[in-house]
C-alpha cells in the first residue's frame, strides 16, 4: 500500500478526503461482516431454547386476563436480538476501519521517513487519530524548516569563507608581489622603493580592517554577547559622533545636522555598539552617497517605549533591486567587487547585528530627496534580548 505522491493534490477548498480503500481492504471489510453474522447467527441458535424458556416466563407473568397478552414475546425477544446484533455487527466494522485507517498513516510515514519530505498526510478521519495526523504534518513541516535552516546556514558560512578568501587574498597578493621585488633587488630607486612600501602598508591596512569587521560582525552575531546597557543622551552622542566625521565632510561639501525630539532624550543602550552603528552608517553615507550635501542624524520618541533613530543623506538613491540586499554581508551596490571605497562589505551587516543585539529593526529608505536609514530600538533593551546560552 504505497502513498501517492499527488495526494495533496485532492485537497479542495480547505477538505481534505476521506480514507480511500482498496479494493482487498473492501473485501476484508465484507468478509468480516460475514463472519460476524455467521457468529451471530450460532450464537442465537446455541440460545434459542433458553430465550424460548424465558419468553414462556414472561407470557405466563404478564398475562391480562385469560388469553389476552400486551404484546408477542416471541417477536419481543427477536427484535432485541435483532438490535444486539446489529450493534456488534457496527462495532466490528467500525473496528475494522479504523484498523485500516491507522495502517494507511503508518504506511504514510513510512513514505515520509524515506525521504519525501514534501509530502503530507492529506486524508481525514473522524476521530482522535485525526490528532496524530495533524501533529505529524506539524512535526514534519517543523523538520523541513530546520533543514532548510540548516542548509541556509552551511551556505552561509561558504560564502562567508568564499569572500573572506577572496578579500584577503587580492592584497595579500599585491603585498608578496611588491614585497618580492624589493627583496629581489629589481627597485633600486628610493622613490620606488618607498612607493612600493607605501602600496604594501596600504594593503596591510586593508587587510586589517577586514579581520577587524570581520570580529566585529562575528561577535554581534553570536548569542553569547552581552550589553553593556546605560543611560544615554542620544543628542550629545549623535553630536560626539558627528564631529569625529566632521573634517573629512567638509573636504566632500557635506554638513551634519543633529535634531532629537525632545531634546533632552534619554535612551538606555550600548553606548560602544551603539557608536559603531553610527559610525558605519555615516562612513557609509560619505564613502556612497555621491552628490550629497548633508546628512542628517535625527532621534524622535515614538511612545514611551520605542524610539526612532534616522541617518539621512542627500545623495545618489539607492536602486529598489538592491534595498533589499544592502544589509547582506559582503554585498556592495556596485556590481563589481572592487574595493576603491575601501570597504569590506560588512559595514552594514555590522550595523544590522547591533541593531538587533539592541532587539530592534533597521531598515532603509531612498527616493529621489533621501536615502534614510531607520532604526526602531526599545528605550529599555534588556526586555527584548536575545537569550544567553
Amino acid at each position: 500500500m504505497k502513498p501517492k505522491q499527488d495526494k495533496e493534490k485532492q485537497v479542495v477548498q480547505g477538505k481534505r478526503p476521506r480514507v480511500k480503500l482498496t479494493a482487498a481492504e473492501k473485501s476484508e471489510l465484507f468478509a468480516e461482516g460475514v463472519v460476524t453474522v455467521i457468529i451471530l447467527y450460532h450464537l442465537a441458535v446455541l440460545q434459542d431454547k433458553s430465550l424460548v424458556n424465558g419468553i414462556y416466563f414472561l407470557k405466563k407473568t404478564m398475562t391480562i386476563g385469560p388469553g389476552y397478552h400486551i404484546w408477542s414475546w416471541e417477536r419481543i425477544g427477536i427484535i432485541l436480538m435483532g438490535i444486539a446484533d446489529v450493534i456488534v455487527l457496527y462495532w466490528r466494522l467500525i473496528r475494522r476501519y479504523h484498523q485500516m485507517q491507522l495502517r494507511h498513516i503508518i504506511s504514510e510515514l513510512h513514505y515520509i521517513a524515506n525521504g519525501h519530505f514534501d509530502h503530507r498526510i492529506s486524508f481525514s478521519v473522524n476521530n482522535d487519530m485525526q490528532k496524530v495526523i495533524d501533529s505529524i504534518n506539524s512535526l514534519v513541516d517543523s523538520t523541513v524548516g530546520a533543514i532548510n535552516e540548516e542548509k541556509a546556514i552551511e551556505q552561509s558560512k561558504d560564502e562567508l569563507i568564499t569572500n573572506v578568501s577572496h578579500d584577503i587574498r587580492t592584497p595579500l597578493t599585491s603585498i608578496i608581489g611588491y614585497l618580492g621585488l624589493l627583496k629581489n633587488g629589481a627597485v633600486t630607486s628610493q622613490e620606488d622603493m618607498l612607493k612600493y612600501i607605501n602600496i604594501a602598508y596600504d594593503k596591510t591596512e586593508q587587510m586589517k580592517s577586514l579581520a577587524n569587521d570581520l570580529f566585529e560582525y562575528t561577535t554581534l552575531k553570536s548569542t553569547k554577547t552581552k550589553l553593556n546597557v546605560t543611560p544615554i543622551n542620544i543628542k550629545g552622542m549623535m553630536e560626539q559622533v558627528a564631529a569625529g566625521f566632521e573634517l573629512e565632510a567638509e573636504k566632500k561639501g557635506i554638513a551634519f545636522s543633529v535634531k532629537a525630539r525632545p531634546d533632552d532624550l534619554i535612551v538606555n543602550a550600548d553606548v560602544e555598539k551603539l557608536v559603531r552603528v553610527y559610525n558605519n552608517l555615516i562612513s557609509n553615507a560619505l564613502k556612497y552617497a555621491a552628490g550629497a550635501s548633508r546628512i542628517n542624524l535625527v532621534a524622535n520618541l515614538i511612545n514611551h517605549e520605542q524610539v526612532e533613530l534616522r541617518v539621512e543623506n542627500n545623495g545618489e538613491p539607492i536602486p529598489k533591486d538592491k534595498l533589499k540586499k544592502i544589509f547582506d554581508r559582503f554585498y556592495r551596490v556596485e556590481s563589481s567587487r572592487n574595493t576603491k571605497t575601501g570597504g569590506t562589505g560588512l559595514g552594514l551587516s555590522i550595523v544590522q547585528g547591533g541593531v538587533e543585539l539592541h532587539g530592534g529593526t533597521i531598515r532603509c529608505e531612498s527616493n529621489k530627496d533621501w536615502t534614510s536609514f531607520i532604526i526602531l530600538l526599545p528605550r529599555d533593551p534588556q526586555a527584548n534580548l536575545r537569550p544567553v546560552v
